[in-house]
C-alpha cells in the first residue's frame, strides 16, 4: 500500500513539474500594446465573425496563377505587404509613375503602378525612361476605420486654422476623382467633380473600399467586379476574387484595432510628448481627432489619438520626386499617423524603413529630412539638447 501511495505521490509530482517546466520555459503572449492586430473592442459577434473572414482573406489567402495571380503583380497577398498589419518592407516597395499636371493625370497603358513581378512565362514591367515616379513603403493598417470617419469639415477645419500659424505651415487636403465604384459619403464636400480623399501617400484614395479594390488590382492583378480590368492585357475579364470577399476584407480593416502606446507615464515620454507640442511638430502631427457616425457602434463619435491631421504639406525638394496624385503636388505628402511608429521594426525585419519609401533608417534621421513646410520646426528639434532630443525620440518610440 505505501510502495503504491509512494508511486502515485511521484507520479503527480511528475506531472505538475512539467506543467510548470512548459510554462516557464514556453514562449510567453505578447502584449496588447506590443500589436497591431486585432480588432476594435465592442464588436456584436457578427460584426467580429465578419471581422475574421476578412483577416483570413487579408492574411492567410495566397494567391497563384491558378486562381488569378497576376500576370503581372507586385505582391501575391494582402499579408505579404502588411506583415501583422504593420509597415512593409522595401522588398514589398509600391511603384507609382505618371503624369501630366498637378491633378495627377495618367496617359500610361497600365495603370499608375509598375508590377514589377510576373508568372512564369511573362516579363515583368519596366518604368518608362524618363518618367517621374516615386517608391512608396506599404504602411500600417492599424486604426483605419477611425481615420475613415473623420468629416470632411474637421478636415478643412485643420486646414483653415492653419492660415495664421508662425512656422509657416499650411496644408490643404487632396481633391481628387473617384472611380465609378465608389459612393460618396454623406455631406461630402466638393469642388467641382473632385472629392476630398485621404488615404495614402499621397492622400489621394477616398476610402478603405477604395483602397481595396486598387490593391487587389494593382499589386496583386486580381480583377474584381468593381474593377475587371486586367493589368497585363488591358481587357476586362471574370472576376478572380468575389464582391463578398472584398467588402469582408474592408470590414477587416475599418475594424482593426488602433495602437496602443507604450510607456505612457515615463518621465522620458512625458517629457518628450511635452516638447513634440512646444517644438510645433503637432501643428501637423494632430494628436486627437474624432469620428462621427458609424454603422459599427465601437467606432461611432469618438476621440483617438494618431498624430496626424490628414492634409498635404510641401515638404520641400529634398522630398520632391516630380510624381503627383490628385492635387498633390511632388513636393506634397499627406502628414502620416505616427501612432504605431514604435512597432515599425517588428514587420520590417528587425529594422526601420521611415518616409514615404523608406529612405530613412531611424526616427531621427526622418526627422532631419523634413523640409518645407516643416523647416522651421526641423531646426528647432536640432537645436534642442541632446537629452531633450532623446525625450522626444523615446516619446515616438512609444507610439
Amino acid at each position: 500500500m505505501r510502495k503504491t501511495t509512494l508511486s502515485f505521490l511521484l507520479s503527480v509530482a511528475s506531472f505538475v513539474f512539467a506543467i510548470i517546466a512548459c510554462k516557464e520555459m514556453g514562449p510567453t503572449a505578447p502584449r496588447e500594446d506590443e500589436l497591431l492586430d486585432g480588432p476594435v473592442a465592442g464588436l456584436t459577434p457578427a460584426q467580429s465573425a465578419r471581422h475574421l473572414a476578412g483577416d483570413i482573406a487579408f492574411n492567410d489567402e495566397i494567391f497563384t496563377p491558378e486562381t488569378g495571380l497576376g500576370p503581372v503583380f507586385v505582391a501575391n497577398s494582402c499579408g505579404s505587404c502588411h506583415p501583422g498589419d504593420g509597415k512593409g518592407h522595401p522588398f514589398t516597395t509600391l511603384i507609382r509613375f505618371g503624369h501630366t499636371d498637378s491633378l495627377g493625370q495618367n496617359e500610361f497603358d497600365h495603370g499608375f503602378q509598375i508590377q514589377n513581378r510576373a508568372i512564369p512565362g511573362y516579363e515583368p514591367e519596366q518604368l518608362p525612361e524618363g518618367t517621374p515616379f516615386a517608391k512608396f513603403t506599404p504602411p500600417s493598417n492599424s486604426g483605419l476605420g477611425y481615420l475613415e470617419l473623420v468629416s470632411d469639415e474637421d478636415i478643412l477645419g485643420m486646414a483653415a486654422a492653419n492660415a495664421k500659424n508662425p512656422d509657416g505651415v499650411r496644408g490643404h487636403p487632396n481633391w481628387n476623382l473617384l472611380p465609378g465604384y465608389v459612393t460618396p459619403r454623406p455631406n461630402s464636400r466638393r469642388q467641382g467633380d473632385r472629392y476630398i480623399t485621404r488615404f495614402g501617400k499621397k492622400g489621394s484614395v477616398y476610402n478603405l473600399f477604395h483602397q481595396t479594390v486598387v490593391a487587389y488590382n494593382q499589386d496583386m492583378g486580381i480583377t474584381s467586379t468593381f474593377d475587371p480590368s486586367d493589368v497585363y492585357t488591358l481587357k476586362s475579364i471574370d472576376p478572380e476574387v468575389s464582391d463578398r470577399k472584398v467588402r469582408d476584407v474592408v470590414f477587416y480593416l475599418q475594424t482593426l484595432k488602433a495602437p496602443i502606446q507604450r510607456n505612457p507615464d515615463d518621465p522620458a515620454v512625458l517629457r518628450g510628448q511635452q516638447l513634440f507640442v512646444q517644438t510645433g511638430c503637432e501643428s501637423c502631427h494632430k494628436q486627437t481627432l474624432k469620428t462621427g457616425y458609424s454603422p459599427v457602434a465601437a467606432l461611432a463619435n469618438t476621440e483617438f489619438h494618431p498624430y496626424t491631421d490628414l492634409l498635404l504639406h510641401n515638404m520641400g525638394p529634398g522630398l520632391d520626386d516630380g510624381y503627383t496624385e490628385g492635387s498633390a503636388g511632388g513636393a506634397e505628402w499627406r502628414t502620416p499617423p505616427l501612432w504605431g511608429l514604435g512597432l515599425a521594426q517588428n514587420s520590417q525585419g528587425g529594422q526601420v524603413y521611415l518616409m514615404h519609401d523608406g529612405r530613412a533608417r531611424s526616427i531621427r534621421e526622418a526627422i532631419r529630412m523634413h523640409g518645407g513646410e516643416a523647416a522651421s520646426i526641423q531646426k528647432r528639434f536640432e537645436e534642442m539638447p541632446a537629452a531633450s532630443q532623446a525625450d522626444v525620440i523615446a516619446f515616438l518610440k512609444s507610439l
